[in-house]
């Protein structure tokens, strides 16, 4: 995949809509390539976590350690970025993440993402309305969670 076409890719990413191409390069160039296979881990809950994950292509699941084992919480796409809790609030990965199917992702690391947080404050406000997003969607669930299904 060419830097124009991660470019083309990033762009459709929502935490990336408002930036402009110039911006998108500089992050495609930073970011490293990586492929993984169907069943192979991205990261695991609790490790450190050292970069952001931006998905070109394929999907994953977010597993979340329980009581009886790990648990599916949500499935992940193209066009998604993940992980990035861990590299912003500086705590252990939230959930792991393994490939559902052949997966083509660009790495960010923690340095080079909050370079990019400092010097581009619209990408910061994007972050803050993602993270946002999935606070809400998780106390949503939760409290449907705690009151059960309707009798």
């Amino acid at each position: 995949m060419s830097l124009e076409t991660e470019v083309e890719v990033l762009r459709k990413v929502p935490l990336f809509r408002g930036i402009d191409a110039t911006k998108l390069r500089l992050l495609a160039f930073i970011s490293d390539r990586i492929a993984f296979k169907t069943g192979e881990r991205l990261c695991s809950q609790g490790e450190e976590g050292d970069s952001a994950f931006i998905i070109l292509a394929g999907s994953a699941s977010v597993l979340v350690n329980t009581p009886d084992g790990e648990r599916p919480v949500a499935q992940v796409k193209e066009n998604a970025i993940v992980g990035e809790i861990a590299i912003l609030c500086d705590v252990p990965r939230t959930a792991s993440i393994v490939a559902t199917t052949d997966m083509d992702v660009l790495t960010v690391s923690k340095d080079d993402f909050l370079k990019l947080l400092k010097e581009f404050p619209e990408m910061s406000l994007e972050v803050m309305r993602t993270l946002a997003l999935r606070l809400e969607r998780t106390t949503r669930d939760l409290a449907a969670a705690r009151t059960g299904p309707a009798a």
